[in-house]
């Protein structure tokens, strides 16, 4: 942690924006040479979220196509969610997988904890991949059903050529499920 020695010093911290959902802060910062600056970051909420790669007995993906407010079209991925206060990863893994698709899993393999862009965000996402599924339905937060697509592992490479398969998470824990899969 040599690193943690020279972090700059934070002057100020103030919100500059907020909506029902995030708040933007701002940060005065002096750096260890003497310069100040002022970063923008969405303000940490301490609330850290899933994503999940089932992986069917038959060797399939099954991923869930969801309307995406951000690009403003129906996006494919795996099922994903915030962990509930007082719940554990494995646990939000296994309740987002019984909302989104309708399946449990007595194997959740935490692959690797991320963050998307830590510049502006401090949200960690752990990633899992699920296997020996069995069916469960849990009822979601979700505004209108989720359509579930199910894709071969054998043909995992089409997937990433695909239009509609562009979150860099969902990306990042399909490489990473397969690497693991592979071994």
């Amino acid at each position: 942690m040599a690193a943690d020695k020279n972090k700059p010093e934070i002057l100020a911290t103030k919100v500059v924006a907020q909506s029902r959902l995030f708040k933007v802060e701002s940060l005065d910062l002096r750096f260890s040479n003497g310069v100040e600056r002022t970063y923008e970051r969405m303000k940490p909420s301490g609330r850290h979220a899933v994503l999940v790669v089932p992986v069917t007995a038959k060797g399939d993906l099954l991923l869930i196509r969801e309307y995406s407010a951000g690009t403003e079209q129906y996006e494919l991925g795996f099922p994903k969610g915030l962990i509930d206060p007082g719940e554990e990863a494995a646990e939000a893994a296994n309740r987002e997988l019984k909302e989104e698709i309708g399946f449990g899993a007595r194997q959740l393999v935490p692959l690797k904890e991320v963050v998307l862009a830590p510049s502006y965000f401090s949200s960690r996402m752990t990633l899992f991949l699920a296997q020996d599924l069995y069916p469960e339905q849990l009822e979601g937060d979700e505004p209108e059903p989720l359509e579930i697509v199910r894709w071969p592992v054998s043909q995992a490479e089409e997937l990433l050529h695909h239009l509609d398969f562009a979150e860099a998470r969902s990306i990042t824990a399909l490489f990473l499920a397969l690497n693991h899969l592979s071994q």
